[in-house]
């Protein structure tokens, strides 16, 4: 097989810079949304923690757009369109929940630092993991309802026009 001139390489980004870094705050904003929009629907915006929550909701899907896009990318290059919707589907999903958890995580584990065994101990490791894992459960239980309804709608929104435009 004769190997390719070096000007036949391609030099396209692995994805398109000006979405990864645009879409990011989009996204995360989003996110933020749909918090929002889910805590009026549960408890009419009864809470004293709304700006801590929402921001929380933007971290999380600020760093999941930025995961998620080269996470998808190599399966972004087949013909078919369901493939495509299913591989940004499935990265958004995935990078959103568990990155908004593990920034639930990591707040929850500060708030109960202050009761917890020195640095470096091996009562803290448990503490740590017990702590880490209960706050990831008590987000997955309670946490994702307020991506419901609107998230779902946007998140097939984006993977669709994603599919579509990274092809």
């Amino acid at each position: 097989m004769k190997p390719r001139p070096l000007s036949a390489v391609s030099t396209r980004p692995a994805f398109p810079t000006r979405l990864w870094i645009f879409g990011a705050p989009a996204w995360g904003v989003a996110m933020a949304l749909c918090a929002f929009g889910g805590l009026f629907l549960r408890f009419r915006l009864e809470t004293s923690h709304l700006s801590e929550l929402l921001f929380l909701y933007f971290a999380g899907g600020l760093v999941a757009w930025i995961i998620a896009l080269p996470m998808a990318r190599p399966f972004m290059g087949h013909r078919l369109a369901e493939r495509r919707f299913a591989a940004m589907f499935l990265a958004l999903t995935v990078a959103t929940v568990l990155i908004t958890a593990g920034f639930f995580a990591l707040d929850y584990r500060s708030f109960y630092a202050q009761w917890h065994a020195p640095f470096g101990t091996r009562i803290w490791a448990f503490q740590f993991v017990f702590t880490s894992a209960s706050a990831a459960y008590q987000f997955l239980v309670l946490g994702l309802r307020l991506y419901l309804p609107f998230g779902f709608m946007l998140l097939i929104g984006v993977s669709l026009y994603l599919a579509k435009r990274m092809h």
